[in-house]
């Protein structure tokens, strides 16, 4: 203790310049959390909301709901929302990565116009994600969407025009915009890492008689992996967590998507601010935590592993 002591007196400079963004961590992070864990063993809705965190404890009556009781309408809507946030996920996550490593080599050759084509391509990343899914929203529309009109009227792909913001497609019209939306942002870091590879090895590999094929698989590709991978970790956070261009989409009243398009951050959304069933959200809110630090952990795990295995090679 005294030891500990004594090194906040030597830095206490240092620490006095950190203690608001501490502060503020917890305020902002820490709190919140411990709150929210602390609301799922709740029974707080809209007849115990006075009460607030006075509402009755339930215990894990919440969580029993969520997960085992079958009989539970918001189980069975789980249920699907996280199929779809799956599928949305892993689509989102490794269609953001490919669309953005192909743009990516292509902008790093040299030609003519380099410069406005990697602007022009960090257009769709620099509009507001509410701005994305309105515009969306309305080039989907059935009748009158552009995206349609395209498909039957011009190029005459199909015989009707589909549906997209019910039914199947649902989850198609929410996969599409979001690659759309975050792919250039891809493309910016694994510009930024195929300019750090030495040209040198390219030239050794050219010298050898490698085809391009084999020199983006033996070269390129395995000195990127610090960008990628963290891409792939970064992508899977921020989509299990996705919500912005689905809410403006489809609006936060009665149209959402539906079993089709559900994920699970409308599904929470809706349990808790519109059914006003608070404890509920919570519990699956804390669910949701508890699976994605497992998840991050177990990458970490495996990446650490193969970064060893690979130094030690």
């Amino acid at each position: 203790m005294k030891k500990f002591w004594r090194q906040i007196k030597k830095y206490r400079i240092a620490y006095l310049f950190i203690l608001p963004t501490v502060l503020g961590m917890l305020l902002m992070h820490v709190v919140p959390i411990f709150q929210g864990i602390y609301m799922s063993f709740l029974n707080l809705n809209q007849y115990t909301i006075n009460q607030y965190l006075g509402a009755p404890f339930v215990g894990l009556k919440n969580y029993y709901d969520v997960l085992i009781n079958s009989q539970s309408p918001i189980r069975i809507g789980l249920i699907e929302a996280v199929r779809n946030t799956i599928i949305y996920t892993v689509i989102v996550t490794f269609g953001t990565l490919v669309i953005g490593l192909l743009v990516a080599l292509m902008v790093n050759r040299e030609f003519r116009g380099k410069g406005l084509a990697r602007t022009l391509f960090l257009f769709p990343w620099v509009v507001p994600t509410y701005v994305t899914g309105i515009l969306w929203g309305f080039m989907w529309q059935k009748e009158v969407g552009i995206i349609n009109i395209l498909l039957k009227d011009v190029f005459h792909i199909v015989a009707e025009k589909p549906f997209w913001l019910i039914g199947p497609n649902t989850l198609w019209a929410i996969i599409i915009p979001t690659i759309w939306r975050y792919w250039p942002f891809s493309m910016l870091l694994l510009l930024a890492g195929l300019q750090q590879i030495p040209e040198e090895l390219y030239e050794a590999a050219d010298i050898d008689g490698a085809s391009p094929f084999k020199k983006f698989w033996m070269i390129t590709w395995p000195l990127l992996k610090p960008v990628w991978a963290i891409l792939i970790l970064f992508g899977l956070i921020y989509n299990v967590y996705g919500f912005n261009i689905v809410i403006m989409m489809f609006g936060f009243g009665a149209g959402f998507p539906g079993e089709w398009g559900d994920i699970l951050m409308t599904n929470i959304f809706r349990n808790a601010f519109m059914q006003w069933n608070f404890g509920m959200g919570a519990a699956i809110s804390v669910l949701l935590m508890i699976t994605m630090i497992i998840i991050v952990n177990i990458w970490f795990h495996y990446y650490r592993k193969a970064e060893q295995a690979r130094e030690g090679g």
